[in-house]
């Protein structure tokens, strides 16, 4: 009996547990038309329609316009009135999915032994299925930059859509650009070797950057030779030479921005994007000579130096955009992973200190997906783009009243079910009683 009891059971209680707590199966590709009716569309663009009607077929966007009866809706038809509609948040410079349990080294994936590596890829070490990234979804943000961490040249990133089987159905767009940790002018003291707490020059600045600039050069010679004997860092540095990547500098300090730029300028780089930027007001004019736009360090975040404002982190964006800056926001720091949920709401703090809010939506849609070079599919509701976008019963930069009911992407409609979801409703169940 009891082997009956272990051979038979046993199985089932493991599959049935398995299935309560597996990851939320992936959409199934739009198979009908759908028209949403009613809702305020933000385009993403800096624009709004009021009582809109949004159409899309076959993962694409047909119709986005003012309703009026010479538009007739086809299709399933979702009545929308009274609620919003947005194009699907994008998060850049974000480690999604290379990481689970922090105290489990075995889950973290997020960087690589060395300190030049330029040819590891991010992508085929992200986890389709994290937890985490099913937890971004529900507020509204459907597509990731997943970027490699750690050395000085970390690896290359690519752009991914948040409902997949795994990274190869992710994948949005492939290898988009490397990533340089631009040396720092100073240094923190190690306190536990006996050295003081603050922040202190750092005497080997100027030498690390040569080896940075050393390896650059080398690899522009390297690609622009015969290629013999065959070097993979160097060949996987091709694309920011020739244009098809972008290279992007995370730097914060003026000093560090003017010598990064400068200097990658000077090697030939063409297309350089600034990550963090915390003290990219003083390079504005370097930042529009060479068009370098700026993915600016979340808002959620205290002041860096002594005599910074103290709402500094909440104005920068609004500072590069009024300068005529390109301005995206990314969220590297502590708790990156969970926090990239709250990328909305670091969007809705510009709001606060004067930003238009649509303005504001451009931080984290149209100009995200310029930045990061997928603006012909994604960022905005236009026809012919990807049916990425949701709905929100209100504002969704507003942490008070972003609910959704439905998201898209390319057209499937997907699920909305997370773990922490599935918690709330069984602690709410238990304390309404």
């Amino acid at each position: 009996m009891y082997t009956i009891l272990k051979n038979t059971i046993l199985p089932l209680l493991i599959v049935l547990y398995a299935t309560a707590t597996a990851q939320q199966t992936p959409a199934p590709k739009q198979q009908e038309t759908i028209t949403i009716t009613g809702a305020t569309a933000h385009i993403g663009n800096g624009t709004l329609i009021e009582n809109s009607i949004v159409i899309f077929k076959d993962g694409k966007l047909i119709t986005v316009a003012k309703a009026s009866p010479e538009i007739t809706p086809i299709g399933k038809v979702i009545n929308a009135k009274g609620k919003h509609i947005y194009p699907g948040f994008i998060i850049p410079n974000s480690t999604l999915g290379l990481g689970e349990i922090a105290a489990v080294r075995a889950t973290i994936d997020q960087d690589e032994i060395g300190t030049m590596i330029p040819h590891v890829r991010s992508l085929i070490a992200y986890n389709a299925e994290s937890k985490i990234v099913e937890s971004m979804r529900p507020n509204g943000v459907l597509l990731a930059q997943i970027t490699p961490r750690g050395g000085t040249i970390s690896g290359t990133s690519s752009i991914v859509q948040l409902d997949a089987w795994n990274w190869e159905d992710a994948a949005v767009k492939v290898d988009d650009g490397i990533h340089v940790n631009w040396p720092s002018s100073f240094r923190q003291g190690r306190w536990w070797l006996g050295e003081p707490r603050g922040f202190s020059p750092n005497k080997k600045y100027m030498q690390q950057v040569e080896q940075l600039k050393s390896f650059l050069q080398n690899a522009k010679a390297y690609n622009a030779g015969n290629k013999t004997p065959k070097n993979i860092p160097f060949e996987a540095t091709a694309g920011i030479f020739n244009g098809t990547q972008k290279l992007y500098i995370h730097a914060q300090a003026a000093r560090e921005i003017t010598d990064a730029i400068t200097t990658l300028k000077e090697l030939g780089i063409q297309q350089l994007v600034l990550v963090g930027g915390y003290q990219a007001d003083k390079t504005i004019a370097l930042l529009k000579k060479y068009n370098v736009p700026v993915l600016v360090r979340r808002t959620h975040s205290v002041p860096v130096n002594d005599d910074d404002d103290y709402d500094f982190s909440y104005k920068l964006p609004k500072i590069l955009l009024d300068n005529g800056i390109l301005a995206g926001l990314e969220n590297s720091g502590q708790m990156e992973r969970m926090n990239s949920r709250n990328l909305p709401f670091y969007a809705g703090q510009v709001v606060g200190q004067g930003l238009d809010k649509e303005k504001a939506l451009q931080l984290i849609t149209s100009n995200t997906a310029k930045i990061l070079g997928i603006d012909k599919d994604y960022g905005t509701l236009e026809t012919g783009k990807s049916a990425t976008l949701f709905i929100s019963d209100g504002d969704a930069l507003d942490m008070r009243t972003n609910k959704l009911s439905h998201a898209f992407i390319d057209g499937r409609e997907i699920s909305l079910e997370t773990h922490q979801t599935i918690l709330s409703k069984r602690y709410m169940d238990k304390y309404s009683k």
